[in-house]
């Protein structure tokens, strides 16, 4: 079943890489009792994502921030150490969250995840953006196809807060 505004998210886990190595993290841990953005892209370095999705965001954390948004994380069906990497060639890291979902456990767990393996990229996740608040939904947008970054905007997100 795929969540919905109103819903709220359940408590599985995501990784990050910290400085001993992978660490993880509850979802609780990271948006509990807090406003926050939380987007997603079907991957790390790909050309949607890297050059559309991913810069909105850093280009407009202040006007988030003014919103009252304390958290901003994006998540991708990718190693820790891949999302790792994709933070610093960006220059997102320890502005925006970078959170490993390299099973896809939370994709599935919110029923947002993608069969992308006819094109040899196995079980991704969704684009989408979600505002949370104390990990309720209140706004979520879903892309209808992975390589479009526009209802899950920073701008069209920023819009509906």
């Amino acid at each position: 079943m795929t969540i919905k505004v109103g819903d709220r998210l359940p408590n599985t886990t995501f990784r990050r890489l910290g400085p001993t190595g992978p660490e993880t993290l509850m979802t609780e841990d990271l948006f509990a009792g807090k406003k926050a953005v939380l987007f997603a892209v079907p991957g790390a370095f790909t050309p949607t994502c890297s050059k559309n999705h991913l810069p909105g965001y850093l280009t407009n954390l202040d006007k988030l921030t003014d919103k009252g948004v304390e958290v901003v994380a994006v998540t991708a069906v990718n190693d820790p150490f891949v999302m790792d990497a994709w933070a610093n060639s960006t220059g997102a890291k320890d502005k925006i969250e970078f959170l490993s979902d390299g099973n896809a456990d939370f994709a599935k767990a919110i029923g947002l995840d993608l069969d992308a393996s006819g094109g040899g990229l196995g079980t991704r996740s969704k684009r989408y953006a979600m505002v949370l608040d104390d990990m309720t939904i209140t706004y979520l947008a879903v892309e209808d196809s992975p390589g479009k970054a526009d209802l899950s905007s920073a701008e069209k997100l920023l819009e509906a807060i």
